[in-house]
């Protein structure tokens, strides 16, 4: 990624700003690998739903993956198509919506297949031409996610069947598999995610019309191998003709599309740690930054090793980023500027627009971004503002 040199001067903070020149070089390459592969790719709504971008995406994808009633409904009524579905359980007050709001849905157990199996049959058979098609997620107990929160074959895992708890034959409602063991992964790791799935589950295989691959494959990351990715899933495709593939990654869409731009409120000082204390929150506004945790990149700095501030000299410009909620943790890392940071001046956060928007709060009552597009042309679309009234809205 070059390095962008946009200050973004006149821009109201704190704001998320989705550049669309970027998305559209995501959007480009994904393309390009469906199109090679012969493969389907979705959008993971989980990761990223600014529904005002859809007629961007729908000229080079055409669904998405839902991950609840809320999201399959969002599928239907701004992307203009039905979801995939995955819920890790489903409610029999809501399965009726899901059936009309998804094209695909999952089941995470048996039970959950055995419980709803027959809705979805009197469903289809009203429904002749329009039919759902039936999946059951796997645990092919393997998964190479160093990050414990996000592994969902950790021993102990709520997600997916075993292969020794597998039925000797499928129910005749399943007409897919799902699995999901990435997370930001290469595509060296779905090599030998898909070596252990033939291993362990390909028995079943040829008795079923489609493979869901999950999320987590960050196929436009700069150093993504992408071509071995289209080599991947050409070869996996020779050796299983019956199977329709299908990936749904998040972060790949949205990956480095968009800052979050922030300003500074005050500076403190306290034992020689000094704080720029900005006008957004990690808690509220990058939770991912806290609970993954990494350190964003910030935009005309660098970023330091904690013991980096026993050496920091005065004069130095090394500051600790601060939150605007009352939360003492609402902190983080340390960053060297090139000078000295002025009240007013803004703060820039890169690569805040997977994951990180649709994770946000309202704690605090803290001022909510607004989200803009940068548009091709240089327009700036401010496509919402958040007020008193959302927040006071949430609170009943």
């Amino acid at each position: 990624m070059k390095k962008n040199r946009m200050t973004y001067e006149g821009v109201n903070t704190p704001c998320y700003i989705i550049e669309e020149d970027l998305l559209r070089d995501n959007l480009r390459l994904i393309r390009h690998v469906m199109d090679e592969a012969q493969v389907e790719i979705i959008l993971a709504f989980k990761a990223f739903a600014q529904w005002k971008t859809f007629p961007i995406f729908r000229e080079y994808i055409n669904h998405t993956t839902a991950s609840s009633l809320n999201e399959a409904k969002l599928a239907v009524e701004k992307f203009g198509s039905k979801a995939h579905a995955f819920f890790t359980a489903y409610s029999e007050s809501e399965f009726y919506d899901v059936l009309e709001h998804c094209s695909h849905v999952t089941f995470n157990t048996l039970s959950q297949l055995e419980r709803f199996k027959g809705m979805v049959e009197t469903y289809n058979r009203s429904h002749a031409g329009n039919a759902v098609s039936c999946g059951l997620r796997i645990n092919p107990e393997h998964s190479e996610i160093q990050v414990e929160l996000y592994n969902p074959c950790a021993p102990g895992s709520r997600f997916g069947v075993m292969a020794s708890q597998m039925p000797d034959e499928l129910p005749g409602i399943v007409e897919g598999l799902h699995c999901h063991c990435h997370c930001e992964s290469t595509s060296y790791e779905l090599e030998r995610t898909l070596e252990r799935i033939d291993r362990k589950f390909g028995r079943w295989l040829p008795k079923i019309k489609w493979l869901n691959l999950g999320g987590g494959h960050l196929m436009t990351r700069k150093d993504y191998d992408v071509e071995h990715l289209i080599s991947l899933l050409k070869s996996f495709k020779r050796a299983h003709p019956n199977l329709s593939l299908i990936l749904e990654p998040g972060s790949a869409f949205a990956w480095q599309t968009g800052p979050l731009v922030a300003s500074v409120l005050d500076i403190v000082e306290n034992k020689g740690i000094r704080t720029a204390i900005l006008d957004v929150s990690f808690t509220c506004h990058m939770p991912d930054c806290l609970e993954m945790p990494y350190q964003p990149e910030v935009r005309f700095a660098e970023s330091l090793e904690p013991e980096a501030v026993k050496f920091a000299s005065p004069g130095s410009h090394v500051y600790r980023l601060g939150g605007n909620s009352c939360l003492s943790g609402d902190y983080m890392g340390l960053w060297r500027f090139d000078h000295e940071l002025q009240v007013g001046e803004k703060v820039i956060f890169e690569d805040m627009i997977h994951y990180t928007i649709v994770k946000t709060t309202m704690f605090n009552g803290v001022g909510h971004p607004s989200i803009a597009m940068l548009h091709s042309n240089g327009e700036l679309e401010i496509y919402r503002k958040f007020t008193y009234e959302d927040y006071r809205d949430r609170m009943c």
